[in-house]
């Protein structure tokens, strides 16, 4: 299949994350936390689609509801009851106050930066360093660079590009920022507060593999942009409807002006946002662009008007965590046999696994640690059964369905083993040295 696809797909894929040379994986299906390549091997799934799966493949709560909404046809290009209930579903759990729905993150995050400069009349945003916002131009600033030399002096980060094709013109709108660091942002503040829209935030950073925000931190960012007169866009495409109900927003307390959510809001399902407060919001429709033909599809909004009913009326987002406790007390006992230093990051619904003395506070500190050594196990994992992403920066995502059999303790003899068979290849290579 790779060698069919290399034909007609770049990298023989649909995206560039997914193109893995000859280890690339097509997939044949999926059932609640397990998938199956299309040579027919079972794997524990530990991607979940990079975190909208938050239920499981194939949830038939979903996806009976979505089938019989869909058979009353998909796309109008006018609005249906269901877009107004998903909106009204968004409304209820989230701080939002207004909401509109797009078909991506990237979507999201793209108009919520445009809302932003039409509301203040300002057009810089500030981001900080690591975080992925999507892959529109404004947002790939300063995202994933393997060598972090290149992101520049700390105190006065470089705008760097990440990929060709970006406008030198557009990056000189983004101004990068190391993540915890709430000395430098306001630096960043007090040199370009009168041109600064919109702070734009994953509250958690999503690709170091859920690093979390330092005490105060997301308290201070917040009030600085109140002093300085700019929004806080909250950027939970990742942990929006994963970590609470309300997000990260409301598992931290911090009420932003603007978020952004995706993923898990459609168990899979293409379906997207973006909200806010009431009068930033209402810059739409009259004084900011934002449109699209297939905004609100029905199969989207169904889908986001169901998930979002479970997770308010069901205690999947506690089984969810629950998992994510259970696996990570599996994988301590492993690691603690080892002697390895090691910790975790983000929380049990979507966690890291960092091998370092010191838990990293940003970007930077990401890469000070054996995050080889990961990615050596990651790969590891796949040929004994579990498919964690083969990049350190990516966290594990738990969902409901890993409730299920017993494949939280597949996913953790899997980490066992790979984990003995690189600390192995690791002692070999020592002894020849």
């Amino acid at each position: 299949m790779y060698q069919r696809a290399e034909q007609t797909l770049p990298g023989g894929t649909d995206s560039n994350f997914r193109a893995w040379g000859e280890d690339t994986v097509y997939v044949d299906r999926g059932e609640g936390g397990r998938v199956w390549d299309l040579d027919g091997n079972e794997f524990v799934d530990l991607r979940m689609g990079y975190g909208p799966v938050i239920l499981g493949h194939g949830d038939p709560r979903v996806d009976d509801y979505v089938n019989e909404r869909m058979r009353q046809g998909v796309s109008f290009s006018l609005t249906s009851e269901d877009e107004v209930g998903a909106c009204e579903l968004i409304c209820e759990l989230t701080f939002c106050e207004m909401a509109r729905l797009t078909v991506s993150g990237t979507e999201a995050t793209m108009h919520a930066m445009r809302l932003a400069r039409g509301f203040t009349g300002r057009d810089k945003i500030v981001k900080f360093e690591g975080q992925y916002h999507g892959v529109h131009d404004y947002a790939l600033i300063s995202v994933l660079p393997n060598d972090v030399g290149d992101l520049g002096d700390r105190e006065n980060p470089v705008r760097l590009a990440w990929g060709r094709g970006i406008p030198q013109a557009i990056t000189e709108t983004v101004i990068p920022v190391p993540y915890n660091d709430l000395e430098t942002l306001r630096r960043v503040f007090e040199r370009d507060g009168e041109d600064i829209a919109a702070v734009i935030i994953e509250p958690v950073l999503g690709n170091a593999q859920g690093i979390m925000p330092g005490a105060g931190f997301l308290a201070g960012v917040r009030a600085m942009t109140r002093e300085f007169g700019a929004l806080l866009i909250f950027d939970e495409v990742k942990t929006g409807f994963r970590f609470a109900p309300g997000g990260a927003a409301e598992a931290f307390g911090i009420t932003p002006d603007l978020a952004t959510y995706a993923k898990a809001m459609g168990n899979g399902y293409p379906a997207a946002a973006f909200g806010g407060r009431r009068d930033v919001m209402s810059m739409l429709p009259k004084h900011v662009s934002h449109g699209g033909t297939y905004a609100g599809n029905r199969v989207a909004a169904s889908a986001a008007v169901q998930v979002l009913r479970i997770l308010r009326d069901t205690d999947a987002l506690g089984t969810v965590r629950r998992n994510g406790e259970q696996t990570q007390d599996g994988l301590r006992q492993v690691l603690d046999r080892t002697g390895l230093a090691y910790v975790f990051t983000g929380t049990p619904q979507m966690f890291g696994i960092m091998f370092s003395e010191a838990l990293p506070d940003d970007y930077r500190g990401w890469a000070a640690t054996d995050h080889q050594l990961y990615d050596e196990i990651a790969v590891g994992m796949m040929t004994r059964g579990a498919m964690p992403e083969p990049d350190s920066r990516e966290p594990w995502f738990m969902c409901e369905a890993h409730a299920e059999e017993d494949l939280i303790d597949r996913a953790v003899s899997a980490f066992e083993g790979s984990l003995a068979a690189a600390l192995e290849v690791r002692a070999r290579r020592g002894a020849s040295d």
